[in-house]
């Protein structure tokens, strides 16, 4: 009988500055930091954990590496506020991520385009609207049997921008170049997508006359060439 039968835990192989590194998060968690707040220094430290001075710097460097730590004058090393997308931002590059996670990318944008109705319905103005409609004006000359990417960016960009919520805008610019890869591939695979029943210009018209339901329901048809693909 193998030793997996007995369903023996694998013992984990860490280093020091890896459990340094998990004990000031659980310190700063227990103790309620928040951004801004003042640390021990690296002496204090590594004299609380009774490690060395060096094993402290680099989880201390790790912590820094993800944001959560910065040193101010005169103030020593506080705790900050992590950037979440810092490090989506150096991965999210179609030439090194698989087809299948470029894939997953493309369905969580479809899938959060239609969730937006509700934040785009409260924020909306008339100025917003206005905007949509020049979009969607410049792209009635382009020839409509081809799928034109960039007015696609500009119109589903501007509805990411109506819901005043920073952090889905910052998503939706870390997906463009995922967004314009996988349409490419589509393209060269499948030929360009047929021509949805629902445009831009009904998209508008419901964002001006309609409701949130509305609006999703047509978001559902617009991308249904894109749906219809999916394997």
């Amino acid at each position: 009988m193998g030793l997996e039968s007995y369903q023996i835990e694998k013992v984990e192989s860490v280093t020091m500055a890896d459990i340094v590194e998990k004990r000031l998060l659980d310190y700063f968690k227990k103790n309620a930091f928040k951004p801004g707040d003042a640390i021990p220094k690296e002496l204090e430290l590594a004299e609380a954990l009774e490690v060395s001075r060096n094993v402290v710097r680099e989880a201390l460097s790790r912590l820094k590496m993800l944001g959560m730590v910065e040193s101010r004058k005169k103030r020593g090393m506080v705790l900050s506020e992590p950037d979440i997308f810092g490090g989506f931002e150096r991965v999210l590059d179609p030439l090194i991520l698989e087809q299948r996670t470029l894939q997953d990318l493309f369905e969580l944008r479809m899938v959060l385009e239609m969730g937006l109705a509700d934040l785009i319905f409260r924020r909306k103005t008339d100025d917003d609207v206005a905007e949509l409609e020049r979009i969607v004006q410049k792209s009635i000359n382009q020839n409509k049997a081809s799928f034109k990417v960039k007015h696609e960016i500009a119109f589903h960009g501007k509805l990411y921008a109506m819901t005043g919520n920073a952090t889905i805008m910052r998503f939706q610019n870390l997906l463009l170049p995922i967004f314009e890869y996988v349409v490419s591939e589509e393209e060269k695979l499948h030929g360009i997508p047929p021509i949805s029943n629902v445009g831009h210009g009904d998209l508008v018209e419901i964002i001006k006359n309609g409701t949130p339901q509305e609006f999703k329901e047509a978001m559902r048809i617009h991308l249904s060439p894109h749906f219809d693909r999916l394997s």
